[in-house]
Parts: C-alpha cells; structure tokens; sequence
C-alpha cells in the first residue's frame, strides 16, 4: 500500500492553491484552508514512452469542515493523523521530510493557528 500527500492537476484556470484546496477537498471529504505555502517537490516519472517533470506545490492547512468518509472514491482509505506518525507511514522520502519540516516549524511557533496534523491518503 502507498501512502501519500493529497495532490492533483489544476483545472483550467484555477491557481496553485485553489488546485490544493479543491484536490484535498476531492481526496479526503474534508474542506481545509490554507495557512501557509510549504517547500514544493520536484520529480520525474515515464508515462507510456514520455518523460514527464512535475512539480508538487504543497501548504499547511487546517480543517474547516467536510468528514474524511466523504472521501475519493480513487483512495481505499483516508486518515488524519499526527506528524510523528507520518514519517513512518508516508512511502517516499521526499514527503517524509517536507512533513518533518513542517512539523519543526510548527513546534517552533512558525505556523501560529495551525493544528498539528498532517493529511494522509494511501493510492489504491
């Protein structure tokens, strides 16, 4: 089982965060809103016989609403969870650490509002 950060492809004219937020929103069943911009993670993939770049921007968030069974129905399972847990679960490494860094500035007051969780979703 994979699990990963909720992510997706932006529609036709919407930004970076309204992607976020509508892709989240999508994935898990829950409405967030934005707190702040988190580092972005660059990768490449093969998809057919194409090399494809992608770039993942990411943002802390907090819940405003929804219920994670009103999840995707692309994901077997949705949790929400604390941030000591997810360097445990989350499979790529480049997640991992953008979470921990989130997670330790958090801590140090940097995200003031902010709860300290982290939002999972596992790819079926």
């Amino acid at each position: 089982m994979t699990w990963t950060l909720p992510k997706g492809t932006p529609n036709a004219g919407e930004t970076t965060e309204q992607t976020a937020e509508r892709e989240v929103t999508e994935e898990t069943g829950l409405t967030v809103e934005i707190v702040r911009p988190l580092d972005s993670i660059d990768y490449t993939f093969v998809q057919g016989r194409t090399r494809i770049h992608k770039t993942v921007h990411y943002y802390l968030m907090t819940p405003t609403g929804g219920d994670l069974a009103s999840h995707d129905h692309e994901f077997d399972e949705v949790r929400w969870i604390g941030f000591d847990e997810a360097s445990s679960l989350l499979t790529f490494e480049t997640e991992r650490a953008l979470v921990a860094h989130a997670g330790t500035a958090l801590a140090g007051g940097s995200f003031p509002g902010a709860e300290p969780l982290v939002l999972e979703t596992p790819e079926a």
